[in-house]
């Protein structure tokens, strides 16, 4: 099939590469020009793991390609996708003027039937808003899709691959006939290929990004119990877990869910629910919580020095809000970066992918390091903020050697066992443990 994906940020431009990887004729489209003449000569401007090896695989077979011209770029094509920035307002509200500036376009060089698939997260109704604006210009046949994407970052590869599932909403069955033949590759296995309204498929994204991080943050107040109580979260989360109706993932306590997703989606759809007078508490709890975990590390960390971090020197091993991702966006480690320099502490930190777009929005604020090992040197104390598998077994005698005085760790992430760290002459804090 030929496709036009609108927009080569993160989804769009997995998107794009993933339906080339089976066979389909992709157009990309970007209004950034020296981001097109990047990608278009081979060099990929995301860090996704899997992604490189595909993203050229295709442009050396033609079957993706880069361009700025939208007019061009939908000409032949049946399928045209909006994976487009729909940033938070001021108010928590998802901005749609990207996706609806685009829309509006396409009503003026639209010539004949396409369909046009919202695959960016937008509230409930912007389908209609799609069709509206497109609809100002151009009165022919057309169908407007939602089709919310589910992708994780640091695999995302795979769940675009080889979906859990594939969420469609469209009322029209033309639309549905090539929605199911554009995916039918996808889903050999028998994975479904949901259809439904479109403002239920969008309601679909907002729910279970919402649900999860709900989960998440729940464990992350049975922390602060198992941390007042004595027990241990590790425990708790076994016995939870096992319970197939919970289920053992997004259970792993932390110092809070960050990244574009979460954040952005929990707080667009507690705007929305006020829009429809609805008070919609759990998730304004679920908001709370997590701003209030991102910095229990932190209290942590004064507590132990009583409250005062003047002149104190901390390695930070992680700024990526998780591993595999260069994505910094909400990210823990910058919540606590800006809380202990604000208390007089000075930071060097290493992260394998993120450093570059840290040192993009902060600067100079804090020092870099080339590995790990080296962000250590002269540290009061190491803080972990990301769970990269390359600081799950690390050299702890190396670790002893570097630190300033005293092995002091202070784990955002319970990558280490407790005994352990004991046995080894660490003071360890960790997160509702004991």
């Amino acid at each position: 099939m030929k496709i036009t994906v609108v927009g080569t940020g993160y989804v769009g431009l997995v998107t794009g590469t993933c339906f080339a990887e089976t066979g389909n004729k992709v157009t990309c489209v970007d209004i950034d020009k020296a981001k097109v003449e990047k990608l278009s000569g081979g060099q990929i401007t995301i860090y996704e793991p899997g992604l490189e090896k595909i993203f050229l695989r295709n442009i050396k077979e033609a079957r993706l390609r880069f361009t700025t011209e939208l007019e061009e770029a939908i000409e032949d094509a049946e399928i045209i996708f909006l994976a487009l920035p729909t940033p938070p307002g001021a108010d928590g509200s998802a901005d749609l003027k990207y996706v609806l500036g685009v829309a509006d376009h396409l009503g003026k060089i639209l010539k004949d039937y396409k369909v046009i698939v919202n695959k960016s997260t937008v509230p409930v109704g912007t389908a209609d808003k799609v069709n509206a604006a497109i609809a100002k210009n151009y009165k022919g046949e057309y169908d407007v899709v939602s089709n919310p994407e589910f992708l994780r970052e640091g695999v995302a590869v795979d769940d675009f691959m080889k979906p859990d599932r594939v969420v469609v909403g469209t009322k029209s069955e033309r639309a549905k006939k090539l929605m199911s033949d554009l995916y039918a590759p996808f889903v050999r296995q028998g994975n479904p290929v949901i259809f439904m309204d479109e403002r239920s498929s969008e309601l679909t994204k907002y729910a279970a990004n919402s649900f999860l991080a709900t989960k998440i943050s729940f464990m992350n107040e049975i922390a602060q119990l198992c941390e007042r109580m004595g027990a241990d979260v590790d425990m708790v989360r076994r016995g939870i877990g096992s319970d197939d109706r919970i289920g053992k993932r997004f259970l792993f306590p932390g110092i809070g869910y960050g990244g574009s997703c979460f954040p952005k989606d929990v707080q667009a759809l507690i705007m929305s629910s006020d829009e429809v007078k609805y008070d919609f508490e759990i998730l304004k709890a679920v908001e709370k919580v997590n701003a209030n975990q991102k910095l229990h590390l932190v209290q942590k960390i004064k507590a132990y020095y009583k409250n005062d971090l003047q002149g104190k020197h901390f390695a930070l091993w992680g700024l990526a809000f998780k591993p595999n991702t260069d994505d910094i966006r909400e990210a823990p480690a910058l919540s606590i970066i800006d809380a202990i320099t604000k208390a007089g502490a000075t930071v060097t930190a290493y992260d394998p992918e993120a450093i570059s777009n840290v040192k993009g929005k902060i600067g100079d604020k804090i020092k870099y390091a080339e590995n790990q090992y080296e962000a250590l040197a002269d540290a009061d104390a190491l803080i972990i903020a990301t769970e990269w598998s390359e600081f799950r077994t690390p050299d702890f005698e190396l670790m002893a050697k570097a630190l300033k005085q005293k092995k002091i760790v202070f784990d955002g992430r319970n990558l280490f066992d407790v005994t352990r760290m004991n046995e080894l002459g660490y003071k360890y804090e960790s997160i509702g443990r004991k």
